[in-house]
């Protein structure tokens, strides 16, 4: 009443004016709490995909198997134990009737019987009459889905987005330009290796304007930088369509791009190509399970350019998490700094290519036998890159070409083509299946001695494999031997057919070669594998394909019927053609010992005099068709075999080796000989 007094107004208004003042407050301090509120939801939403990205890395420390299973409660896996105790007990009642004695169940002392497998190795069918592995309990095997989706992010770039996605792309392609075609003091030459690495102090100076340079090196991430240059026999017109092309790039490079896909088109260009951006994603991985692959959306940008009067195409991909916030991150982070290739024309259909790759990478650990090659930058540096694509464009040549005389027992050069594109499956299908790629998990053998040993399981229906369940078990040994040296061993049949774990005493004859490149190793071969049960009727054949390069080789066969060949050249559809390859990844490497072991200690003939050893990696891949029926259950005794016959092959893949150089073997500290335990009458090194 008194402020209505000495306001002049009635007394409803000043009373109304205060409900709106309390209400307008509280509506003020709502929002602000809302805003505080969705905050705090947005951080802990990121520290609970942190935190579920590491439970799914954790393995339990007795079996090596995932620490939580995913999407299975404790509960239900208390029900299914249950029910099969009981149908256990109900079986071995059943039995017991029969071979009149009590058999004892899960509740007494475990005991294995004896295994008796017969797996199909996909090289011979064989029977396994070696020792199995004895362990105490089932060990949990990852499944790996039938089919491997691409991430999705529903990531798309809108309009306002899309032009500083364009402005990006200039400076990057302007940053790309100026790495590509500078020397000293940009980048520093390795004496030892010949190989370039960037000097990061004289790369902030350059490019000051650079999100890496802005802001300071964390202690978490870990650089890789590299240039090199070689000259390939493909034009800039080709390789520029494969670049842009998710499918073909991915087939140009099939050990290195696991799975890669365009997300959109931001701009198209002129004719499809100069001036294209692209939105893309993709998942590049090293042969083996002990190293994780490196997962990155990012922007690709091809130009047209005109450098000191000649022509030049430039393709750059830099990253998109610098204004587009709308990412699950992977795990390690991976960032993929301005990184792409310069290419120029050269007579004859040749090109000169520049590569520069440049990314950030989460310091993460790595296993020890790996740990040397990629913290060098060679697992996914450009040297490799680049290695791959000269070699990969010798095969398109030989793919391509047309007046091939000697074709053997192909019909025609367009059968010669099938059966060059079938192995190209092949190589593809035992890359992705060796790997960590689309998410694959692998399980440690628990009684490996140095830890290399991984298996995992597949469920596959689909065309392209046998269906069924398979089984899948990958090693890693360091040798003390050149990789060339290896690969030779590994690639000519007649010296793996005194192999026996790999031969099974049976002889193969080459019928059909294709050649791949200019060195001889680079080939396709078609083998008849001769043993006693082949007739007229039933013939085993076995096609291989080999390549090497400056970074590594491989080696991969399948057993095919002859119908299945047949089909293939004939100019049908190959992809129904079932394949379940195995092979050999060697990769070279350099390990630095100190002087000081060198003591009293005879050095190896692969050690130079300024303490490094020259070695490789080699990683055996074996796959195995445990079950035809894909929703099977793998047993103890398949895991056991296939380890087994993984160590064998090891071993003599070894003894091999040794009994043709005789070499010493460095200490434990440098490398390990063998990635399975060795046997009893080994002898010591």
């Amino acid at each position: 009443m008194k402020l209505s007094q000495e306001l002049g107004l009635k007394p409803r208004q000043v009373k109304f004016w205060f409900q709106n003042r309390r209400t307008q407050m509280k509506a003020q301090q709502d929002r602000s709490d809302n805003v505080i509120l969705r905050a705090e939801n947005e951080s802990l939403k990121n520290e609970f995909y942190r935190l579920q990205a590491e439970l799914s890395k954790l393995v339990c420390p007795n079996c090596g198997g995932p620490a939580v299973p995913g999407g299975i409660s404790f509960e239900e896996l208390r029900i299914e134990n249950a029910r099969l105790r009981e149908e256990l007990e109900r079986v071995c009642a059943i039995a017991s009737r029969y071979i009149g004695r009590p058999i004892q169940t899960m509740g007494a002392a475990p005991a294995l019987m004896p295994p008796s497998l017969d797996l199909d190795m996909n090289m011979y069918p064989r029977h396994f009459t070696e020792p199995m592995a004895s362990c105490t309990e089932m060990m949990p095997v990852p499944m790996l889905p039938e089919t491997a989706s691409f991430p999705e992010n529903n990531l798309v770039l809108v309009e306002e987005e899309k032009t500083v996605a364009m402005e990006l792309a200039m400076s990057s392609m302007d940053e790309l330009v100026k790495m590509c075609r500078t020397n000293e003091p940009l980048w520093i030459r390795n004496n030892e290796n010949g190989r370039e690495l960037l000097n990061l102090e004289e790369h902030a100076r350059m490019f000051p304007w650079a999100p890496s340079n802005l802001k300071q090196r964390s202690t978490e991430f870990r650089t890789e930088a590299g240039r090199d240059s070689a000259v390939v026999i493909m034009n800039s017109v080709t390789l520029v369509d494969a670049f842009l092309d998710a499918n073909k790039w991915t087939e140009l490079f099939p050990s290195i791009v696991a799975r890669a896909k365009t997300v959109q088109v931001v701009s198209a260009g002129v004719s499809g190509t100069n001036g294209s951006l692209q939105l893309m994603y993709a998942e590049l991985q090293v042969l083996s399970p002990l190293v994780p692959t490196r997962e990155a959306y990012f922007l690709r940008y091809c130009q047209q350019q005109n450098l000191d009067d000649e022509t030049y195409w430039a393709i750059v991909d830099f990253p998109i998490d610098g204004f587009h916030n709308n990412l699950q991150a992977s795990f390690p982070l991976y960032r993929r700094r301005p990184s792409g290739c310069l290419i120029q024309d050269m007579p004859n259909g040749y090109s000169r290519v520049t590569w520069v790759e440049h990314a950030e990478i989460e310091e993460k650990p790595v296993h020890q036998i790996f740990s040397h090659f990629v913290y060098n930058g060679m697992a996914f540096g450009a040297h490799r890159w680049l290695a791959v694509l000269e070699r990969q464009c010798e095969r398109v040549a030989s793919l391509m070409a047309r007046n091939i005389t000697d074709l053997g027992v192909i019909p025609s050069p367009e059968a010669r083509k099938n059966l060059m594109r079938l192995a190209q499956r092949m190589i593809r299908t035992f890359c992705v299946n060796i790997s960590t790629s689309s998410g694959q998990l692998w399980t440690a053998l628990p009684d490996s001695a140095d830890d290399t040993v991984r298996i995992t399981t597949r469920k596959v229906t689909e065309a392209g494999q046998p269906n069924g369940l398979i089984l899948c078990a990958v090693s890693t040994t360091w040798l003390p031997y050149p990789h060339d040296q290896v690969f030779d061993l590994l690639r000519d049949e007649r010296s793996r057919s005194q192999l026996e774990v790999l031969s099974n005493g049976n002889a193969l004859h080459e019928v059909a070669h294709i050649a791949n490149g200019a060195h001889p190793g680079n080939c396709i071969s078609l083998l008849r594998i001769n043993v006693a049960s082949n007739s007229s009727q039933h013939v085993e054949l076995m096609l291989q394909e080999s390549c090497t390069d400056r970074s590594g080789s491989l080696v991969v066969y399948s057993t095919v019927d002859v119908d299945s060949v047949q089909l293939a050249m004939s100019g049908e559809d190959p992809s129904c053609i079932p394949l379940l390859p195995l092979g050999f990844f060697i990769t070279p490497v350099e390990l630095i010992r100190d002087a000081s072991d060198d003591q009293g200690k005879s050095v190896p003939p692969s050690e130079e005099a300024n303490g490094h050893i020259s070695g490789s990696l080699l990683t055996v891949g074996l796959q195995v068709l445990a079950s035809t029926v894909p929703s099977a259950k793998i047993n103890l005794s398949s895991i056991a075999a296939i380890n087994n016959h993984l160590c064998t092959t090891v071993h003599q893949i070894t003894a091999a080796l040794s009994s043709s150089t005789a070499p010493s073997c460095p200490d434990n500290g440098i490398g390990v000989l063998g990635s399975c335990t060795e046997p009893a009458s080994a002898p010591e090194k």
